[in-house]
């Protein structure tokens, strides 16, 4: 039984210098809608956003957009957010994390600023201290995650992650590979008494 249901992609409001930015995001959102997967998302409607968010849309599948109120001007037009099959307003970034957390079966990160790096760090520490054990996946467009990759790398080999075993991010170059592999690494379905046990968490 596959237990992916939905994918949070974390991603640029911008497009990037690069065209194979836009293209990746527009492959990931086809092959998402493709397979039934929804999207949870951002709520952007430019940029890698925009992107995602239109291929699944076009490729039949369903998105959910979570969008805290203080960005909507910025980072999204009232008009494209009714396209959205849901829309969820929240009041502050926290509040838009953890809703995408609850929503999401797994995780991708496509290229992008600041804020895609601190969500796919925070993501990546959860899973790390044991808070998760969903899917994590690095869209390794041209290598734009590489110097990420180099980072960590480093910080284990000061003896700073002492824990990399809890969390292993699948980086992939290629974005027709990615919803395959999300889906191999997807975790087996809870047994009943454990539904129980994480109702109480």
């Amino acid at each position: 039984m596959n237990t992916i249901r939905s994918i949070c992609v974390y991603c640029g409001s911008s497009p990037g210098r690069h065209p194979d930015y836009l293209k990746a995001a527009e492959i990931l959102g086809t092959a998402m809608g493709e397979a039934g997967i929804r999207l949870v998302y951002g709520g952007g409607t430019k940029g890698l956003m925009g992107a995602v968010s239109d291929a699944v849309k076009a490729a039949g599948g369903s998105v959910t957009g979570i969008i805290p109120r203080f960005l909507m001007a910025k980072e999204a037009t009232e008009r494209e957010l009714q396209r959205l099959d849901e829309l969820i307003i929240t009041e502050d970034m926290h509040e838009r994390k953890h809703i995408m957390f609850e929503r999401a079966d797994a995780f991708v990160a496509l290229p992008g600023g600041i804020g895609t790096l601190e969500e796919l760090i925070e993501i990546m520490t959860w899973g790390q201290l044991g808070r998760h054990r969903k899917p994590i996946a690095i869209a390794d467009v041209g290598g734009f995650w590489r110097p990420l990759a180099g980072l960590l790398d480093h910080m284990h080999g000061e003896g700073f992650i002492h824990t990399a075993h809890q969390v292993r991010p699948l980086v992939i170059e290629r974005a027709e590979a990615i919803v395959p592999a999300i889906l191999k690494a997807a975790p087996p379905p809870p047994a009943e008494g454990d539904e129980q046990v994480i109702e109480k968490l």
